[in-house]
């Protein structure tokens, strides 16, 4: 992993052993039980990814319900998967929120903690102009300095971070990557064409990953990865080595488990699937979220059967 200095050149800005920021990039769950983090199931799950080959984990992404999350709780996830992975691959940790004061503490903590990165999002609710993302963006970077990965995702966050402000934002040493999920390729190919080359553009939706890598992105950070973590990795080593063929049909094979992890808002199908494979001990999620209704569980189900994930 490498945070650029002016001129385009690299240099180092974490532990490079753990390799690159590149691939399968799990958006982890957060398991609960009776309404707190199960944390030996976090670190079974952590355990889990890693045997599967997925290249690095993200702890408190969206996926991981920290908009729910106390900062003690966010503190300890955090905390809790950098012990676990201990050095193992790379750990980007979501320290974003809509206030940047909050989103400079988190990131200290996450600093602190031995992540490797943070990931950031946009500033949501508070709709930025474009400047105020920009100045967002630059004090964090600022106060923390520590390799950053941005989070554009307007569906959530009803703010769209358009190119020539991600471009803008990359001059700076710390902003190494993003985290691109409007599913326009037109905009991720803008953002690669304007940045630095080394600047990191990740798929921010699994059913655009391939495609992304296609021009020119370097991975997906990945709900699906929680299901079928072992196949995502494939399909990205696989698009690495140059087989695009076999790149291709895991990406056919996979794409109805991409839908699948949306018939309700992540990360309740994702939990429900994962309680159904007996990886978490329960789907349990926070209000405002509620469990998966009857009919889109039955769905879901039917989806994991085709997979032959159940027992």
């Amino acid at each position: 992993m490498a945070c650029r200095t002016k001129g385009d050149k690299k240099k180092g800005a974490g532990n490079a052993s753990k390799g690159e920021i590149k691939g399968a990039i799990v958006a982890i769950v957060t398991p609960f039980k009776d309404g707190k983090i199960d944390e030996d199931g976090l670190k079974q799950l952590i355990e889990w990814q890693i045997k599967s080959g997925t290249h690095c984990i993200v702890p408190c992404g969206t996926t991981g319900e920290s908009a729910t999350m106390s900062h003690e709780e966010h503190m300890r996830v955090v905390e809790l998967t950098v012990e676990t992975v201990n050095g193992r691959v790379p750990v980007i940790a979501g320290t974003g929120s809509n206030s940047t004061s909050e989103t400079v503490m988190l990131t200290h903590h996450a600093k602190k903690a031995g992540a490797d990165a943070a990931l950031i999002i946009t500033p949501y609710y508070n709709k930025p102009s474009q400047e105020g993302l920009y100045q967002h963006f630059m004090t964090v970077a600022k106060e923390c300095k520590f390799p950053m990965i941005l989070y554009n995702v307007p569906g959530r966050t009803s703010v769209n971070m358009l190119p020539q402000t991600v471009a803008r934002c990359a001059k700076n040493r710390y902003v190494i990557g993003i985290k691109e999920a409007t599913g326009n390729l037109r905009q991720v190919t803008d953002v690669i064409r304007l940045c630095p080359r080394n600047f990191i553009l990740l798929s921010g939706d699994d059913f655009t990953a391939f495609p992304t890598m296609a021009v020119g992105g370097k991975g997906v950070i990945s709900v699906a990865s929680n299901i079928m973590p072992k196949e995502m990795a494939t399909m990205m080593n696989a698009f690495f080595d140059g087989n695009l063929e076999k790149a291709r049909k895991l990406n056919q094979k996979l794409f109805p488990l991409f839908g699948s992890m949306f018939f309700e808002t992540n990360p309740v199908p994702a939990k429900t699937a994962l309680a159904a494979m007996g990886r978490i001990a329960s789907d349990e999620v926070r209000l405002p979220l509620a469990p998966m209704s009857d009919a889109n569980q039955e769905r879901l189900m039917q989806v994991l059967t085709d997979l032959k994930l159940l027992k």
